[in-house]
């Protein structure tokens, strides 16, 4: 056995473990063996607390029995690096990198992956491997970027160029899928390729938008069936019936984000600035008086449609970044606040000792599949709706920092 390198691993472990509790009892009291988690620290951080303390090991996140790649969780784990970014606390970013560690071996082999299921969900948790192999310089992290876009490659397209969704889906282009590989693709290509592919990324944007916008209110249809055949699909459009909040929410957060990689003398970055003006303009209309927004986005309070939680904080993410970085005029910064602090008036309880919860998530949608999904308005509404699914945590954190919250 080497001590000394064992020793050091103990030590380095008993410094994060007490970094952790520094920041849980801040100004507080420690409830017999519970921290509290300070009152006065930034929204971002309360949330990010109260995920570890709920799950001390990324992985069991959602209640997990065991680590999986997961597109959820990468998306949490990211927005766990941003936090580590901006307030320098390194027990977010040893909460992310121990995701990674559970997830992916000393080989570089992703636990649960498969390249030939050709699943872009699958793209999205990795973006947390930029900044890791950028840290560590550690080989894993590169080969298993090098492995995710090898996916990118050679994925099933569409007849005019764009990702299927997943190749159990033909044929069909989702807009969450343009959040799981775009932002990816940009940053890859940008750090690794002098920005090669950056053609084949707007190529995705314009044609979810040519195909999913509908002209009458400006929002952008769940999904789209090039072939049609499917049963939910618009026999003469190939477009899902009905708008989902958190669908647009990818898509927005999509574009805000490749936007951050793409270099400002490509002539069609001014083509996806339009494609994040307009998209937002729509958006704005169907907020609701509360600040938030239906799960269904344009039925407002029709019978059964309900505030949800995620679809709401991916507006005001994308809202806040998009004043933030100058593509949207200030006043949306005024729309992204009240959102926010609808958020946390309506949809955020606080336990006793300062731990957060979010309620009012819907826990998945999609279209297909068995049982069969038909992207009906009821279907949309009797979705499951839990407390703290992943998808709702992920973006808080997101929200509040683009906020400074």
């Amino acid at each position: 056995m080497n001590y000394r390198k064992n020793k050091n691993t103990v030590l380095v472990a008993m410094t994060g473990i007490f970094l952790l509790l520094s920041v849980l009892v801040s100004g507080q009291e420690k409830s017999g063996s519970s921290a509290v988690i300070s009152k006065d620290l930034r929204w971002s951080e309360k949330m990010a607390l109260s995920i570890m303390k709920r799950a001390p090991k990324a992985w069991q996140i959602d209640n997990n029995e065991k680590p999986k790649w997961d597109y959820k969780i990468g998306l949490a784990m990211l927005a766990f690096q941003k936090l580590y970014q901006k307030t320098h606390n390194p027990v977010y970013f040893d909460y992310a990198k121990g995701y990674a560690e559970s997830t992916i071996n000393e080989s570089g082999e992703i636990l649960n992956y498969k390249l030939e299921d050709y699943n872009i969900d699958n793209i999205n948790a990795g973006k947390i491997l930029f900044d890791l192999y950028d840290s560590t310089k550690d080989k894993r992290y590169l080969t298993a970027l090098q492995t995710l876009r090898k996916q990118l490659e050679t994925h099933p397209r569409t007849n005019s160029g764009g990702f299927w969704h997943k190749k159990i889906y033909p044929n069909q282009m989702w807009l969450d899928g343009l959040y799981m590989g775009e932002p990816f693709y940009a940053r890859y290509t940008a750090e690794f390729e002098n920005n090669k592919a950056f053609d084949d990324i707007v190529k995705q944007f314009e044609e979810i938008h040519k195909h999913t916008l509908d002209p009458k209110t400006g929002l952008l249809f769940h999904a789209w069936d090039e072939s049609k055949q499917m049963a939910w699909a618009n026999k003469k459009t190939g477009t899902s019936p009905n708008f989902w909040s958190r669908s647009i929410g990818w898509y927005m957060m999509a574009l805000v984000d490749v936007l951050d990689y793409m270099p400002k003398e490509h002539p069609k970055r001014k083509e996806l600035i339009v494609y994040f003006t307009d998209i937002s303009k729509a958006v704005l209309k169907y907020q609701d008086k509360s600040g938030l927004w239906y799960q269904v986005t344009d039925a407002g309070n029709k019978k059964g449609n309900y505030l949800e939680a995620s679809g709401s904080e991916m507006f005001v993410y994308a809202f806040a970044k998009g004043a933030n970085k100058g593509y949207l005029p200030s006043s949306y910064i005024n729309a992204a606040l009240k959102g926010f602090e609808a958020i946390i008036d309506k949809l955020i309880t606080v336990d006793p000792d300062g731990e957060l919860h979010i309620t009012q998530v819907c826990a998945s949608a999609g279209l297909g599949g068995n049982p069969y999904r038909d992207g009906s308005y009821e279907y949309y509404i009797n979705e499951k709706i839990k407390v703290d699914n992943s998808h709702g945590l992920g973006p808080f954190i997101l929200a509040a920092l683009e906020l400074d919250n």
